[in-house]
């Protein structure tokens, strides 16, 4: 049998033992609170799986690249028309074999070339106003490599066999203008006009003035010279008119009495003016102070 302090000392153990158990877990509000945080975590990566799936059909990416924008070995292809927002920096931009290539914009189409200190070296303008070109030297050459028109600041080049001016004004220059050959359209007139300068024609083998089909006509103001340093100056034709010409008075000796004379000599001053005298039966060419001085 046990003794009182044995029994004691035993009821002491087990409610030591009792004492030291700890319960591990969560109970109550708290657990049901984890329980709907990891709920609603789930709903979250649920709804953010479904929105990137829906991006990525929408938006059409692949492997090879986004939408209507493929990423090539030769760099990007774009297939459709596309719209950039800020300035495009590209080495080369080419289109389609077979279709054109078309840059649009509501403002205007901007090219520049710059230097390594960002200077504007060539610069090429499409706008409202117009087609704006800037550059140190402009060509343009056909297919075969043929130079058709060149300008920089020295000079004009056209290198077509054919320069052809469809304005009703013509065309005018300030300065001087060469050309080996100028002329009118078929059934056209040819009008060399200088307002109020001089017009002067210049040629180290000779002018040529042709109309095959109709006249020439040259009018001034105050004199029209015709002048041959080594040579001299021919009228050939069938009929010769000298118009306004003075008249001069013919002698009484030598002029005729009765009938009204209509034929007159052409008579040349000293001074080389040339008059018209009334025809005799001699000449009637005599120096008339009013005429010749």
């Amino acid at each position: 049998m046990m003794t009182q302090d044995q029994c004691s000392h035993r009821n002491t153990l087990q409610s030591s033992e009792k004492a030291q158990v700890y319960k591990v877990g969560i109970y109550g509000w708290r657990k049901r609170c984890l329980y709907l945080f990891v709920l609603l975590l789930m709903l979250l990566i649920l709804v953010n799986l479904a929105l990137t799936i829906w991006i990525l059909k929408v938006m059409s990416f692949t492997i090879d690249g986004m939408g209507n924008l493929r990423i090539t070995e030769k760099g990007l292809k774009v297939e459709g028309p596309s719209e950039f927002l800020q300035p495009l920096y590209a080495k080369e931009i080419k289109s389609k074999p077979g279709h054109p290539l078309l840059l649009q914009s509501s403002r205007n189409v901007s090219v520049n070339v710059v230097n390594g200190n960002n200077k504007v070296l060539t610069q090429l303008v499409a706008g409202s106003r117009g087609f704006r070109a800037q550059g140190k030297l402009l060509e343009v050459k056909s297919t075969s490599g043929r130079l058709l028109f060149s300008a920089d600041e020295q000079e004009v080049v056209v290198g077509a066999d054919r320069l052809r001016v469809m304005g009703a004004e013509g065309a005018v220059f300030s300065s001087s203008i060469e050309t080996p050959h100028v002329r009118a359209e078929p059934f056209k007139e040819l009008r060399l006009e200088s307002p109020t300068r001089s017009l002067i024609m210049e040629a180290p083998k000779g002018v040529q003035i042709l109309a095959e089909a109709g006249d020439i006509q040259a009018s001034c103001r105050n004199e029209l010279r015709l002048e041959s340093k080594d040579g001299e100056i021919s009228l050939d034709a069938t009929r010769i008119r000298l118009l306004g010409l003075l008249d001069g008075k013919a002698s009484s000796s030598s002029s005729s009495s009765g009938t009204r004379q209509t034929v007159y000599e052409v008579c040349v001053c000293p001074n080389g003016r040339l008059f018209l005298s009334q025809a005799g039966t001699g000449s009637t060419c005599h120096i008339s102070p009013s005429v010749c001085l």
